[in-house]
């Protein structure tokens, strides 16, 4: 049974999850490496509720208890009593096997330990620890608190038993789970990412300009945000890591980055959290 529940990293994603799972009714501890940083998650948190408020979705007494609920943390060691931990620090092998290994040390025997990466292999992070049947991916989607999804990465030694608490807590949380295998992408950045490309590729190619590409998407295709656009909202940067962890991970030249895509990276337009990508945002 999940009573209490761990986050590391109180970023925009970490911060998502720390949310819905206080929502849910859980005790969390929100940890990240600095008091300034777990301060910022639990700010955006405080301001989803506010507006939700507002709305009239939540009332004031429900929003002051799911608050209540949370713990600000900047030690790895209160994971020493908790039943779940995610871990939603960057998106690097390095920095995230570390976290395994520490976590692996210090939660209680029982606990099971999860990773919201979005592309790396959660066979290779579960190898660090000696508890790989109780390691697991839950791929959530930006932003948390909206997006009905969670991506449930099965690694290779990855236990049934793990996988069905997994898939009990995100009903919990009002999400659903689906059921993925650790393959490069897992299915959501293995379909999505080659499509950005490919519009980047019609850029790049001179077919169209972002503005076009992205309209024809929308119009064309229903999608309720054009490709380029999502882009820029994912971060360029975030786009050709996950891009490179395809093409190296699955070999085919149909996972190239766009060389266009490799320009405006070194050129530092990340997209959005630069101020500009395919799109300018400096106004």
């Amino acid at each position: 049974m999940v009573q209490k529940f761990m986050v590391v990293g109180a970023g925009q994603m970490g911060s998502g999850i720390a949310q819905v799972a206080a929502q849910a009714g859980l005790q969390v501890v929100l940890n990240d490496i600095k008091e300034e940083f777990v301060q910022r998650g639990l700010g955006v948190i405080t301001k989803n509720l506010t507006r939700d408020v507002q709305k009239g979705r939540k009332t004031q007494d429900e929003m002051d208890a799911i608050l209540s609920r949370i713990q600000p943390s900047t030690s790895l060691e209160d994971a020493k009593d908790v039943d779940f931990v995610v871990e939603a620090a960057v998106e690097n092998m390095e920095i995230k096997t570390k976290i395994f290994q520490q976590l692996d040390e210090i939660a209680p025997a029982h606990a099971i330990l999860a990773s919201n990466t979005s592309s790396l292999p959660i066979t290779e992070v579960a190898a660090v620890t000696k508890r790989p049947e109780q390691v697991i991916g839950m791929h959530f989607m930006n932003p948390v608190p909206v997006m009905q999804l969670i991506e449930v990465i099965r690694g290779l030694a990855t236990s049934d038993e793990t996988y069905k608490i997994v898939a009990d807590l995100s009903e919990k949380m009002g999400k659903t789970a689906v059921e993925v295998n650790d393959f490069p992408g897992f299915v959501s950045n293995r379909i999505l990412l080659p499509m950005i490309n490919e519009a980047i590729y019609c850029v790049y190619e001179g077919v169209a300009t972002p503005e076009s590409v992205d309209e024809v998407m929308k119009l064309g295709m229903n999608h309720p945000m054009g490709p380029l656009t999502l882009a820029d909202f994912i971060g360029l940067d975030t786009c050709l890591s996950i891009m490179e962890i395809l093409h190296e991970g699955l070999g085919d030249s149909k996972y190239r980055p766009c060389p266009l895509l490799r320009k405006y990276v070194k050129a530092g337009w990340l997209g959005r959290k630069s101020g500009r990508g395919f799109y300018n945002y400096q106004q």
